[in-house]
């Protein structure tokens, strides 16, 4: 990363339009049939924990969270984190991360969950979560379902549906 002058900042309303391109370029129109974006579809990602990476003016990359519960327990789902294809590789991606969770963790929050790759994700401490114990809408590989406890012991005992956090519904 020594050489690209990267700064990573909260999302603001005025990032929407380029992060949905962004989006766009990097997911395709596809990405509306995924189970997490219909988690997405009723429940704003809260800008204070959603990040962008910029270099200069240029937008490379963003990750978002959004408020869900599990079961009864209160949540982040992480996602969407995309880079710009250029930027790949050269750890746009991990910073992103790095404060997404550090930001989650300072403000109290206890859980991060997330639909992605385990050889990524636990990179930064997300874990398999173990099949039957947390479902999504729609048809997701289980294997996939990630976990992050930003507090000691805060996923002992949850289990559920993973739903929008309809108190914080627009």
């Amino acid at each position: 990363m020594t050489d690209l002058n990267l700064t990573i900042l909260p999302e603001t309303p005025n990032d929407a339009h380029a992060i949905e391109r962004l989006h766009e370029r990097t997911f395709g129109p596809g990405r509306f049939a995924l189970s997490a974006y219909r988690l997405r579809e009723h429940v704003d990602h809260v800008c204070a924990l959603s990040f962008t990476a910029r270099i200069g003016t240029l937008l490379v990359g963003s990750v978002r969270q959004l408020p869900v519960t599990i079961g009864e327990t209160p949540a982040l789902l992480l996602g969407p984190l995309t880079v710009e294809p250029p930027f790949r590789s050269r750890g746009v991606g991990r910073l992103l991360l790095d404060r997404a969770i550090s930001d989650a963790r300072s403000q109290g929050h206890k859980l991060i969950v997330l639909v992605g790759d385990e050889p990524y994700y636990s990179r930064v401490g997300f874990k398999k979560i173990p099949k039957g114990r947390v479902t999504m809408p729609g048809p997701v590989d289980p294997g996939r379902l990630l976990v992050l406890e930003l507090a000691d012991g805060a996923f002992e005992g949850v289990t559920g549906p993973i739903r929008p956090d309809w108190s914080k519904a627009r």
